[in-house]
């Protein structure tokens, strides 16, 4: 599961944020000044959301301290001042996005959502794939959506992962058997059909396309 944490010292709207972004199934930790985000840094987590205007500490000081001990987490930062200048200077510490007060909790959920899976899903070695509204944690086999465990049997998920490792690439039944099954295997290709029917059902908000004639593709 991500953890995502948010520094705002507006209290309202840092509750408004936390109901949506909890509801994506992340763990959100929230902070209304600095210096507490301050003391989380070494929790390092996958990543912050901060608002540059700060009661207690200029906002692009947290984000420069931050980046010291995580040089590599992604950051969104928001602010009430919709100046260029704000942009560039973020962007030029290491910040990822950028948000100008007010705008929609859903639009930084959606780009929460987007950094979230350029960042982890293009990492060498991360056990976590952001299949959208779905995470996939292949060290703990798990696969959740918000906070629901969805069940797989152990064929169903080794087809998930295999499709998660390889987004966007069209998959032939026969690589598909062969990784899934074992090259071994004997029996018709319709048991790939069969398995892809059940994954549907049981995640109907999967990306999966069928290639007729060919096999399947998860995209993007």
């Amino acid at each position: 599961m991500y953890r995502v944490y948010l520094v705002e010292d507006e209290v309202n709207l840092s509750k408004i944020l936390v109901s949506y972004l909890e509801k994506e199934g992340w763990e959100v930790r929230s902070f209304y000044d600095g210096q507490s985000a301050l003391q989380a840094m070494g929790e390092r987590p996958h990543l912050w959301i901060l608002d540059i205007m700060l009661p207690d500490i200029d906002g692009y000081q947290l984000l420069r301290s931050i980046k010291e001990v995580s040089p590599d987490v992604p950051i969104i930062y928001i602010s009430a001042r919709d100046a260029d200048l704000d942009r560039i200077i973020g962007l030029e510490m290491g910040s990822d996005d950028y948000l100008a007060k007010p705008f929609s909790p859903r639009e930084l959920v959606i780009r929460v959502h987007r950094l979230l899976e350029r960042v982890y899903k293009s990492t060498p070695g991360s056990s976590l794939f952001n299949l959208y509204p779905y995470v996939l944690d292949e060290d703990r086999r798990m696969v959740l959506r918000g906070q629901e465990m969805i069940e797989l049997t152990s064929k169903e998920f080794d087809l998930l992962l295999f499709f998660a490792r390889r987004k966007g690439q069209a998959l032939s039944r026969d690589q598909i058997i062969n990784h899934v099954w074992g090259v071994d295997h004997v029996g018709s290709d319709r048991s790939v059909d069969d398995l892809v029917r059940r994954l549907r059902k049981k995640m109907p908000d999967l990306r999966i396309e069928t290639i007729y004639g060919f096999g399947y593709r998860m995209t993007v």
